[in-house]
C-alpha cells in the first residue's frame, strides 16, 4: 500500500513526465515545420525559375549557367573524400584498435579532433589559402580546394569511424582471437563490416559539408564560374556559384533555380547513401 508520504512524490514524477514528452513532441513538431518552410520556400522560389539554358555546358553572363558549378562540386567532392577517407578509418583504427586504453596520446589526439571539428569553415579558408594559396604558390585551383576541405571533413570521419569502431562488441574480438584470428585480420574481417553503417554515416555527414560549404572555398579554389582545366585551375562550387549569384544582385532569380538544384542534389545523396547504408548493414 502507498502511503500518504509517497503519493505527492509520484504526482510530481507524472507531471514531470507528462511535461518532458510534451517538450520532446513539441520540438519535433516546430523541426518539422521549420524543415518543410525552409523546403517549400526554396521549392516556390526556385522551381519557377529553372530554365535549359541554366544547364549550359560554358558560362556566360546571359544564361548564368550551374553545370560547371554542379560539375566541380562531384570533382572536388570526390578528390575530397578520396583523401580524407582512408586517412580517418585508418586513424580511427589505431585510436580505437592499437593505441593502449588509457594512453595520453589517445587523449590528446581526441580532444584535437574535437576541437577541430568546431571550427568554423572561414578558418579552414584562411589557413588553406595561407598554407595551400601562398606559401605552396598552388593559386586559386582546385588542388587547393580540395585538399582544404580533405583537412576539414577529416575530423568528422575520424570520429564517426572511431565510435562506430568502439561500439563492436568486445565479445565479437575475443571470439576471432580465440580462433586465432591475428588484430588485423580480427580488425578488417571481424570489426569493420559491423562498423561500416557508422563510418559511412560519417562520410555522409561530410558529403553533405562539402556541397554546401562555400567560405572555406572562396579563399582556396576561388570562383570562375567555368570547368576547370586541370586541377591547377580555378573554379567554384554550387554553393559558391549560389553565393556569387546572389552577392551580385543581378542573379537573384538563378541563385534560386540553383538553390532547389543543390537541395536535390542532398537529397539524392542522402537517398542513396541510405540505401547503401541499409543494405551494409544486411551483412
Amino acid at each position: 500500500m502507498m502511503n500518504e508520504a509517497q503519493k505527492p512524490q509520484k504526482t510530481r514524477r507524472k507531471l514531470l513526465q507528462m511535461t518532458l514528452k510534451l517538450l520532446v513532441y513539441a520540438a519535433a513538431v516546430i523541426t518539422g515545420f521549420i524543415i518543410i518552410g525552409i523546403t517549400a520556400a526554396v521549392l516556390i522560389r526556385g522551381i519557377p525559375n529553372l530554365r535549359p539554358e541554366l544547364f549550359a555546358l560554358v558560362y556566360t553572363s546571359e544564361n548564368a549557367s550551374m553545370l560547371p558549378a554542379l560539375i566541380n562540386t562531384v570533382v572536388m567532392a570526390v578528390l575530397a573524400l578520396s583523401l580524407a577517407v582512408p586517412l580517418g578509418v585508418f586513424s580511427a583504427i589505431y585510436l580505437a584498435e592499437y593505441a593502449r586504453r588509457g594512453n595520453p596520446l589517445v587523449k590528446v589526439v581526441r580532444l584535437a579532433v574535437e576541437t577541430l571539428a568546431g571550427i568554423p569553415s572561414i578558418v579552414y579558408g584562411l589557413f588553406g589559402m595561407l598554407l595551400f594559396v601562398i606559401s605552396l604558390r598552388w593559386g586559386y585551383s582546385i588542388l587547393a580546394g580540395t585538399f582544404t576541405l580533405a583537412i576539414m571533413i577529416l575530423p568528422l570521419i575520424m570520429r564517426t569511424a572511431e565510435e562506430a569502431i568502439l561500439a563492436v562488441p568486445d565479445s565479437y574480438r575475443e571470439g576471432s582471437f580465440g580462433l586465432g584470428a591475428g588484430r588485423l585480420r580480427t580488425v578488417f574481417a571481424v570489426v569493420l563490416p559491423p562498423a561500416a553503417p557508422g563510418i559511412f554515416a560519417g562520410v555522409i555527414l561530410a558529403v553533405g559539408r562539402i556541397i554546401g560549404e562555400s567560405a572555406a572555398l572562396i579563399f582556396t579554389a576561388g570562383t570562375v564560374a567555368q570547368m576547370p582545366k586541370n586541377l591547377f585551375s580555378s573554379g567554384r562550387t554550387l554553393a559558391v556559384h549560389m553565393y556569387s549569384l546572389s552577392s551580385e544582385g543581378l542573379y537573384i532569380k538563378q541563385a534560386c533555380a540553383a538553390a532547389v538544384v543543390l537541395l536535390l542534389f542532398a537529397a539524392l545523396i542522402n537517398a542513396v547513401s541510405f540505401l547503401l547504408a541499409k543494405k551494409l548493414s544486411r551483412f
